[in-house]
């Protein structure tokens, strides 16, 4: 194919939907015979406009890759880099759903209200975790434009108490411009037994880990077979595709078959790998001549200061993590075969970013095998973590990496994931290939650039002008400005069109201006999640990084009044961009009941046999809080098993079922503790009604001790206590479930017979909340914290 030079023309509507079909070229006579229809023709996208696929990986830094200079394999991306473009100052939010949200949008995230994830959203414009019509999504633009339009994987832009099965679905993928969504919602979800929708509806996979079931597997098949089917139907329809697996975000679970790929790669530890990337940097020229390599932070331990037992510990961690993130680059090449093999890749303008913020250190100093216990800011028991280390990245485990794997895959940059002030939280890795245009082959660019100008580079190349107005609905105009001037070989050095980007994190931010940038990174450390500092005692630094690429000099006391001017923009910025309130608590944004949802105020709900799938953030609240159930159910003259009621999964939650003809509570802490109240006697045969009272004890804080009365018919069969609870959510890979307990399991004794399914009939459970479900988790967290 050759190569074009000339973008397609663009297509001067900004007002959508288009207008109807007008008919003009009919002719109405009195019948059919004296009349000549025009039939209104198919939409067409702007002539010559390419296909579009945007990867984005989660949770890697920018020294994690091998295409930019890391340790992890990344052939794929190296491939496409040899192919296309390498951009070496691309910047992120420095959080998961932000970044996607700007994505998608061309907009600054608190533009959109995502402003922190939305299980962290608050009653403010920047926060509240609900992207409003005005900002429109690519999508939505697309699809109107002629574009077939799909999405695969991770959605993290559903709010959190609209993900069930009452919706509403209006900021669902099929109501925001795309054709088809299969993938999962929220920010993780478990690669072995992954919560999935097919458009609004829930899928099962259908098979299992032992039988070769892997997460990112599935939705490489499925978007390679949506891509063929488009083709065979509409060869010249171009196609939108967005590819976001769970990788590298907890948790870390490669296949079965991928795992040990990787062993003994990482002994040298966590000061050794930043060494030898940044020399690999150096000499592959993705960072600039003189770049020098920024030091370990105090809280970070130097690897020689650990034991064997942690070294061997923290190395398989990092092997697990490796391996996890080379499969997922494999499937990812394995969607540029299929176009290479569909005759489509030379016209598509391929955006492979490496991650949507740094490397993520909420695994905490050791790490953990448990993700919600180490977001939840709970160590995993290093003994019992060594005793496990064979388990690392199994069915049954959610491992995250210590923080000093987190760090040093932010080569050469300081901090990580969360701290949006310094590039160890915001710069990624970004490789775009489009043989059809890029000449320029295997070329670095190091303009200054941000995932808000993803949209307008997309606009540009498809031929499409920035809407006013989509369904009715005004449009705010797009925040980014377009890349594709970079394309050319001619533009290699061309000065950059992004000259001003705030940057705010849960209080961590930064201005950058005309290669300068103001640094303050607040209070809380990236793997803590409670408490908050206060905004005064902030420090903040300045680098020009036109010369200091890394930030690994301070120039604050040299040039008070350059760091005062960038100070006064932000706030500029912030007040423009709806970024105040300021706002940095972590654990306490958390709590469900902070979202009102269709149960809040509610102390008495009536639960249908038939529900399943009820997301956490859209379920009641039933973490620390007393609660009542009472199941009513038909058993069988057979009897009957299977769970009656559940909440969460593997990393923690609760079970209510019935096994070997016994009724059985199960309470999962995270996989560090488990507790049981069983029955002594068989469940009845006919109707019965089996009642649990869950009572926390009356001093208890957060985590505190609980008793469990399981009684049936009104005769008590069973009591035992929960000695320790979990803090504060249940986490992202399990649901509420009557009659079944979908994803992975609470417990894992019935983990080869999921869903587990109960096989006698559920009438309802109703459910009744005590008062402490009227204060938040958050609130009472943050008093014990502090000793209120």
């Amino acid at each position: 194919m050759a190569r074009k030079t000339d973008l397609p023309p663009r297509v001067q509507r900004n007002v959508y939907p288009a207008p109807g079909h007008r008919f003009s070229r009919a002719k109405i006579g009195r019948t059919w015979k004296d009349s000549t229809p025009d039939y209104p023709p198919m939409q067409q996208a702007p002539p010559g406009a390419p296909n579009v696929v945007v990867v984005l990986l989660d949770d890697a830094g920018y020294g994690v890759a091998s295409a930019y200079g890391g340790l992890v394999r990344t052939p794929t991306a190296e491939k496409l880099a040899a192919a296309g473009l390498q951009y070496c100052q691309f910047h992120t939010t420095a959080l998961c759903a932000p970044t996607r949200a700007a994505l998608l949008t061309g907009r600054n995230h608190h533009s959109v209200s995502q402003g922190v994830v939305a299980e962290m959203a608050t009653g403010f414009p920047g926060y509240a975790g609900i992207i409003p019509r005005s900002t429109a999504f690519v999508s939505e633009i697309l699809s109107q434009n002629g574009y077939a339009t799909g999405w695969w994987g991770k959605n993290h832009n559903v709010p959190e108490n609209a993900k069930g099965p009452a919706g509403p679905f209006h900021n669902w993928p099929l109501r925001r411009g795309f054709d088809y969504f299969y993938g999962f919602l929220g920010g993780e979800t478990d690669n072995f037994h992954p919560l999935l929708f097919r458009g609004n509806a829930p899928v099962e996979v259908g098979k299992r880990p032992e039988e070769g079931y892997h997460l990112t597997t599935d939705l490489a098949d499925d978007c390679i077979a949506w891509m063929r089917n488009q083709k065979a139907m509409a060869p010249e329809r171009p196609f939108f595709v967005h590819f976001a697996p769970v990788a590298a975000h907890g948790p870390h679970q490669p296949p079965l078959h991928w795992r040990g790929r990787n062993a003994g790669r990482f002994d040298g530890g966590w000061d050794r790998y930043r060494e030898e990337v940044h020399r690999r940097q150096l000499e592959m020229g993705v960072v600039p001549p003189g770049t020098k390599l920024t030091q370990r932070p105090a809280e970070v331990p130097a690897w020689e200061s650990l034991g064997d037992d942690e070294r061997r510990l923290f190395a398989r961690q990092m092997e697990n993590f490796a391996d996890f993130h080379e499969h997922t680059d494999h499937e990812i090449g394995r969607l540029v075969t299929a176009l290479e093999e569909l005759g489509e890749f030379e016209n598509t303008l391929f955006l492979y970013i490496l991650g949507d913020n740094g490397s993520s250190a909420e695994g905490g100093l050791q790490g953990t095998l448990n993700e919600v216990a180490g977001m939840s800011g709970v160590a995993y028991p290093l003994d019992t973590a060594l005793a496990r280390i064979d388990e690392i990245g199994l069915p049954g485990t959610t491992p995250l990496y210590a923080v000093g794997w987190a760090w040093a895959g932010d080569t050469p940059f300081q901090w990580m994931k969360q701290v949006a002030s310094h590039f160890g939280g915001t710069r990624n890795g970004l490789v775009v290939s489009w043989p059809a245009w890029i000449a320029d082959k295997g070329a670095k660019r190091f303009q200054f650039h941000h995932v808000i100008d993803v949209v307008p580079t997309i606009l540009e190349v498809a031929g499409i002008s920035e809407p006013t107005m989509i369904d009715g609905v005004a449009q705010k105009p797009i925040e980014g400005t377009s890349m594709a001037y970079t394309f050319d070989r001619e533009n290699a050095d061309a000065p950059s069109t992004r000259t001003t980007q705030y940057f705010e994190m849960l209080g961590n931010r930064a201005l950058y201006s005309d290669g300068w940038i103001a640094s303050c990174r607040h209070g809380r450390l990236p793997w803590v999640t409670t408490g908050s500092a206060d905004f005064d005692e902030d420090r903040w630094e300045l680098y020009n990084v036109a010369d200091d690429f890394s930030q690994s000099e301070d120039l604050a006391e040299r040039y008070p009044e350059k760091l005062r001017a960038l100070q006064e923009l932000f706030l500029v910025e912030a007040a423009k961009y709806d970024v105040l309130p300021l706002d940095d608590r972590f654990a306490a944004r958390t709590d469900v009941t902070l979202r009102g949802n269709w149960f809040t105020g509610r102390r008495e709900i009536v639960l249908p046999g038939t529900l399943t799938r009820l997301p956490e953030g859209s379920a009641p609240k039933l973490s620390n809080v007393d609660h009542t159930l009472v199941v009513t159910v038909d058993v069988p003259d057979e009897g009957a098993e299977g769970v009656l009621i559940a909440m969460g999964g593997d990393s923690a939650g609760w079970s209510l079922f019935v096994d070997g003809g016994r009724l059985r509570y199960h309470y999962n802490r995270y996989d560090i503790d488990r507790y049981d109240v069983v029955a002594d006697g068989p469940l009845p045969r006919g109707r019965a009604e089996i009642r649990l009272d869950f009572v926390c004890d009356a001093a208890s804080s957060p985590g505190g001790p609980a008793t469990v009365r399981l009684s049936c018919n009104g005769t008590p069969v069973a009591q035992g206590r929960i000695e320790r609870q979990v803090r504060g959510n249940f986490g992202g890979f399990g649901c509420l479930d009557v009659g079944r307990d979908s994803g992975s399991p609470v417990w894992p004794g019935y983990r080869s017979r999921l869903p587990f399914v109960f096989r006698g009939r559920i009438e309802n459970v109703r459910l009744e909340l005590g008062d402490a479900a009227e204060r938040t988790t958050g609130e009472l967290l943050e008093e014990h914290l502090r000793g209120d």
